[in-house]
């Protein structure tokens, strides 16, 4: 019986990932045919007919400039974004959770107290301060910001991993000598792998996929890949030829990072639900 539930569970899991993964298929199959045959037929008839598909709308999505500038300038937005997020939030994480200084309950309790603040009421002060210092419209504008709505979601994830470390271990090294500096790369940090790399999934995926403040913050040189191909949609209507391989190569990026630090990502949700 238990071999029997255990794979009733796995089918069950199989058919959950299929039924996940047949919209990025579909995406996928309907980059690889004409605009004909997506305006005449639904993707999944190309199955039985496979030798029609192409590769031509891909090489029509290299030729175009703005989408390609735009699928750089979110890289450059995103990467950036969610490693000063990790870096700040790791360091600002320990501080809170091992270092004695004033006000730290206070400090922390004002990050915490940010995380209710909605994106939307920041949106128009933020627009106004970026125009007087001249990075409203500019790629590094669209990170601070993601930078600063990240940070408190941050700091408060990893402050709670990092205050779950045994103090022993901590008092062991100041012991030996180390300092805190050393404690930190040396210990917290690998201790914390697990919670870090969730922190950088999700940080990713967020900025990656924005739209709402890549809107009101970027212009059209900066502007990255979401909005570039809602301006495809506007502008073309049902232009299948460069939507379709536009949102796949969009959607394949947080795809293959997710499975890249899958095993990260598992092991930070399943901690501290086992001794």
């Amino acid at each position: 019986m238990r071999q029997l539930s255990r794979g009733v569970v796995q089918l069950i899991l199989a058919v959950v990932g299929l039924l996940w993964l047949a919209p990025a298929f579909g995406l996928f199959v309907s980059s690889l045919r004409p605009d004909q045959d997506n305006a005449s037929s639904g993707w999944w008839t190309a199955l039985t007919n496979p030798g029609d598909l192409t590769f031509d709308n891909y090489s029509a999505l290299l030729d175009n400039s703005g989408i390609i500038d735009s699928f750089w300038n979110t890289v450059l937005i995103s990467v950036p974004a969610t490693v000063t997020v990790v870096v700040v939030a790791s360091l600002a994480g320990y501080a809170f959770a091992w270092l004695e200084f004033p006000g730290r309950d206070w400090i922390f309790l004002a990050v915490v107290g940010m995380l209710v603040v909605p994106i939307q009421v920041g949106l128009l002060p933020v627009a106004k301060m970026f125009g007087a210092v001249g990075l409203f419209g500019t790629i590094p504008g669209v990170i601070l910001f993601h930078v600063a709505y990240g940070l408190p979601f941050a700091v408060f994830l990893l402050r709670n991993y990092f205050a779950e470390i045994p103090k022993e271990m901590l008092e062991a090294a100041r012991t030996e000598g180390c300092s805190e500096l050393r404690i930190f790369t040396s210990l917290v940090l690998p201790l914390g792998r697990p919670a870090i790399a969730s922190l950088a999934i999700f940080q990713f995926l967020w900025v990656w996929n924005d739209m709402l403040v890549a809107l009101i913050f970027a212009d059209s040189q900066s502007q990255p890949l979401t909005v570039a191909l809602q301006s495809e949609m506007r502008q073309f209507g049902s232009n299948i030829g460069v939507l379709a391989p536009g949102a796949f190569l969009s959607l394949i990026v947080p795809v293959t990072v997710f499975f890249a630090f899958q095993r990260h990502f598992v092991q930070g949700v399943m901690a501290g639900s086992v001794k």
